[in-house]
């Protein structure tokens, strides 16, 4: 009898103990989305063509948010929600409207001279001092550094703002893409490789 209480009261705690353990992953759809917002804003991105206003296409899209709704009342959903990540903090803001402001006043000229590109880390770094006037050339490395600064900082801020300094290596990687994503054509990026490639 006693190896059975032993037995059961092992079982019980071992159940209990996995009720406990919660493994937190990267949610890495939400911080693509998450990515694609902040990026968009900061190149101050065109809307597609594909995302203009189309008369057409609302009604559609009526009926189904409609139909959505209804069957999510008659039938709730059992579902975890889907992990959002946070960017909307007085800090990350601030950053994002210093970085938006540098992107508008010199960096765009620079991408677009060829000057500057993305690294593979979600930084910008020198490509070719000669394609900026030499009398800019000193301020090109200031500026650099001071987005660069930004950057790493946005990517710290980000994992702490959602409770989880250990995502920042993965936000950074999710936003070094993101941000090779959204760069124009002509602009420069290096592969990871640390080659050189133009969009």
């Amino acid at each position: 009898m006693r190896k059975w209480s032993i037995a059961l009261f092992m079982g019980a705690a071992f159940v209990l103990a996995a009720c406990v353990t919660i493994n937190v992953y990267f949610p890495a759809a939400a911080a693509e989305k998450a990515a694609e917002r902040f990026v968009g804003d900061v190149l101050d991105e065109p809307p597609e063509d594909g995302a203009l206003f189309d008369p057409l296409r609302v009604p559609g899209e009526a009926v189904y948010l409609a139909a959505q709704g209804v069957l999510d009342f008659l039938v709730p959903s059992v579902q975890a929600q889907q992990p959002e990540i946070e960017i909307n903090t007085p800090q990350i803001n601030a950053i994002k409207a210093r970085m938006a402001e540098r992107q508008r006043q010199t960096l765009g000229a620079w991408f677009d001279a060829g000057a500057i590109g993305f690294t593979g880390d979600g930084l910008v770094t020198i490509r070719d001092r000669a394609a900026v006037p030499l009398s800019e050339r000193r301020n090109l490395e200031s500026v650099v550094a001071d987005e660069n600064r930004d950057r790493k900082a946005v990517y710290r801020e980000i994992a702490v703002a959602n409770g989880h300094p250990e995502w920042e290596g993965q936000i950074q990687e999710t936003f070094a893409q993101e941000w090779v994503q959204k760069a124009r054509k002509g602009w420069y990026y290096q592969d990871a490789g640390g080659s050189w490639k133009q969009k």
